[in-house]
């Protein structure tokens, strides 16, 4: 056969082979396909072979050579995936991590005209063309630390135009850089000052207004709700997310952040792909997501930089055959681009073992943003995105931390980032 480049010599090659119709649940979460002296051959933009070392030498056509990435030692893994971020914003928040410090709840600041409402007004002041610029440095840096797609969510225009600026802009980064970005959008994500004695009126907008210009023109594929107390409530939610249905909007919740309000049950019962964060989310709420298989996307940086004693109930979501993933919660409350660090975090603070929470952070937060089918494992004829990651075996990843251990990260068969 013939092949553009092999792998060859990875101490530990992560397959996280057979999940690309269903994501993987309760004890097949630990099974990562580990192939010892494992390869991968690449031809074009795609996976073409997976095996040990001898077997991907035995395939290479006779006088042709390939190039030979050594990853002698390493681990080679699939591509990190983020089902959850917030992209393409203008206004960083530094001014509250003292606050937060110093005791301030997120809830307290927001109400106190802070939080998002900074992060609204800095973004509506930004161009289409600052929204890209800042965007780019963000995707680069996750780019860096092993983020090969990653879901780029609006919600910080909170009116029409702004709202479609920044989703077009989301677009634009989809376009000139090598992470593939998949759109969501959140115009629900808090009700805008303007309406905050009205939010029925915003509620209204949102549903009549900004859903079917987004989908009318393509731009998103799916459509989130900050189901909160203070926020949207389960009704508005509902109805948010039953009008983004009926336009082909794939739904997702921000679910029982703070209180336990019931997202889980709204996410399983308007057939939502994710729910995410389920910090409060009832032992109700993980039966309805376990049946409804709606993946749990977990966010323990959140919690981390919230600085909250508890976390998602992660082993209590597995142990349920609730399909869990991770992801970053990227936005200007949470600072970190890092899969790395989220690794950590899930082993740590939520008892997840190593093997799980990588699992959690390639092919089940595939599934999460519907994307199992062409990311998330190493697998012939999937897309060729790939870590080489300077450790002796994948429970070394988040053992090792504050530091960033990716080597190489290879995006649709070519190199995209070198340490060396």
């Amino acid at each position: 056969m013939h092949f553009d480049s092999v792998i060859l010599h990875a101490a530990e090659l992560l397959t996280l082979a057979g999940a690309s119709h269903t994501p993987k649940l309760g004890t097949e979460l630990a099974e990562l396909g580990i192939i010892k002296d494992g390869a991968v051959a690449i031809q074009e933009n795609r996976i073409a072979a997976v095996g040990t070392t001898r077997e991907i030498e035995k395939l290479v056509k006779a006088g042709t050579r390939p190039k030979v990435i050594d990853a002698t030692g390493k681990t080679v893994l699939p591509g990190f995936v983020d089902p959850h971020a917030h992209l393409a914003f203008a206004g960083t928040r530094e001014k509250e991590f003292v606050q937060k410090i110093q005791g301030a709840s997120y809830m307290e600041i927001l109400e106190a005209g802070g939080g998002i409402n900074v992060t609204v007004k800095a973004t509506r002041k930004a161009s289409r063309k600052t929204l890209v610029r800042l965007g780019q440095h963000t995707l680069n840096r996750m780019l860096r630390y092993g983020t090969t797609t990653v879901e780029g969510k609006s919600g910080y225009g909170l009116e029409p135009k702004h709202e479609y600026k920044q989703l077009l802009a989301i677009r634009d980064l989809n376009l000139i850089h090598p992470i593939d970005v998949v759109p969501t959008f959140m115009g629900a994500h808090v009700v805008p000052q303007k309406y905050k004695d009205r939010p029925e009126h915003y509620v209204k907008l949102v549903m009549e207004k900004m859903i079917p210009t987004v989908a009318k023109k393509g731009m998103a594929e799916f459509c989130d709700v900050f189901a909160e107390e203070g926020v949207f409530d389960i009704n508005q939610s509902r109805r948010i997310l039953n009008r983004a249905k009926e336009y082909d909007l794939i739904p997702k919740v921000h679910a029982d952040e703070m209180t336990t309000l019931g997202g889980a049950e709204l996410a399983a019962e308007v057939g939502a792909i994710s729910a995410d964060h389920l910090l409060k989310v009832s032992n109700q709420g993980i039966q309805a997501l376990a049946k409804a298989q709606v993946v749990a996307v977990l966010l323990p940086a959140t919690a981390f930089v919230l600085m909250e004693k508890e976390y998602a109930p992660a082993r209590k979501l597995i142990d349920a055959g609730v399909p869990v993933a991770l992801a970053t919660d990227y936005n200007p409350n949470c600072m970190t681009e890092s899969m790395q660090l989220i690794l950590t975090l899930a082993c740590l603070n939520m008892r997840m073992t190593p093997a799980e929470a990588i699992a959690a952070a390639t092919i089940n937060a595939a599934h999460a943003i519907n994307r199992s089918h062409v990311v998330g494992s190493l697998e012939p004829n999937k897309q060729a995105d790939i870590l080489i990651i300077d450790t002796p075996n994948h429970a070394h990843i988040p053992y090792h931390f504050g530091i960033n251990l990716v080597e190489k990260v290879i995006k649709n068969g070519k190199i995209a980032f070198s340490a060396q």
